[in-house]
């Protein structure tokens, strides 16, 4: 981080501290500093978001839920207020490792984990591996197997992840300005959220890990294919499926074979809904988390 960028209060100027309310707690793992939050008591409801949101991402779902769990956010190396030791790749594989060892670190256990976007093939890996610390998955718009041959995600690797996208992120922080906006669809983010998710990729060489995301999309099938794998290892979990369905890169198909992989699921539709979920309706996954887990 930035530490011209930081205010008075210890955080950056660009986090407005009324969408934030959280205190700002940090961890050191494997040589890079770990920025989570840990907000109210009960079963710990773990939360991990994609790319390029960072913690900020559940604010209105720890809010609406810190009453009834003990809500649990980090930021991932090179995200929101988490900073990557030197040689730190952003790959999936690397920030699942983090997760792991964050997981053990806060000794996290009877944990109910949400994923969305990268959360799922990064939590859901972690999860494989310790599924006796997991009592129950909530499961957004995401993925957790290899999609090499699938020309709509292929596409979007070889360009996002690409040259192109490559000139287009590390220049023009697109991958915020652009897609962000573009996977809320229910209204347009107010100038101060749009503030909060820029804010970590304000430097050209900020802007690395969003662009390792949509390449590893392809180059990370094997770690993908594992995770596919592993998820027998979850299939007993109750799963309640949280899913917008005007997402473009996560569809019915996808949503499909997570039910068909969760026997014991739950399925609410947000109607309307884009890619960022939390952003279009957390207080519909709010009132689903609370319903389901009565």
């Amino acid at each position: 981080m930035d530490p011209g960028l930081r205010s008075g209060s210890g955080r950056p100027s660009w986090l407005d501290g009324r969408l934030f309310p959280f205190r700002s707690r940090f961890l050191e793992l494997d040589g890079c500093r770990v920025h989570y939050v840990d907000e109210g008591e009960g079963a710990p409801l773990l939360l991990l978001h994609g790319n390029p949101t960072w913690s900020f991402l559940y604010r209105d779902i720890i809010g609406g839920l810190r009453d009834r769990f003990r809500c649990v956010a980090l930021d991932y190396p090179g995200f929101g207020l988490s900073s990557a030791r030197e040689g730190y790749g952003f790959t999936p594989a690397e920030h699942a490792r983090i997760v792991e060892r964050f997981l053990l670190a806060l000794d996290l256990s009877d944990t109910t984990l949400m994923v969305q976007d990268w959360g799922g093939p990064i939590g859901l890996g972690v999860a494989s591996r310790h599924p006796g610390r997991f009592r129950a998955l909530v499961v957004g718009n995401t993925w957790a197997w290899p999609v090499n041959g699938n020309p709509r995600f292929e596409l979007f690797s070889r360009l996002v992840g690409g040259p192109p996208g490559g000139f287009l992120i590390r220049n023009f922080n697109a991958f915020v300005n652009l897609l962000v906006p573009a996977g809320v669809r229910r209204g347009r983010l107010p100038k101060e959220v749009m503030a909060a998710y820029r804010g970590p990729f304000s430097r050209r060489s900020s802007r690395e890990p969003t662009y390792v995301f949509p390449r590893e999309i392809l180059g990370s099938s094997d770690y993908l294919a594992g995770v596919e794998r592993e998820l027998e290892s979850l299939a007993k979990l109750p799963v309640l499926i949280v899913w917008g369905d005007r997402d473009p890169a996560f569809r019915e198909a996808e949503r499909s074979r997570f039910e068909q992989a969760f026997p014991e699921h739950r399925t609410a539709i947000l109607r309307g809904a884009g890619h960022f979920i939390q952003e279009d309706a957390a207080d519909e996954i709010v009132a689903e988390i609370a319903s389901w887990w009565r």
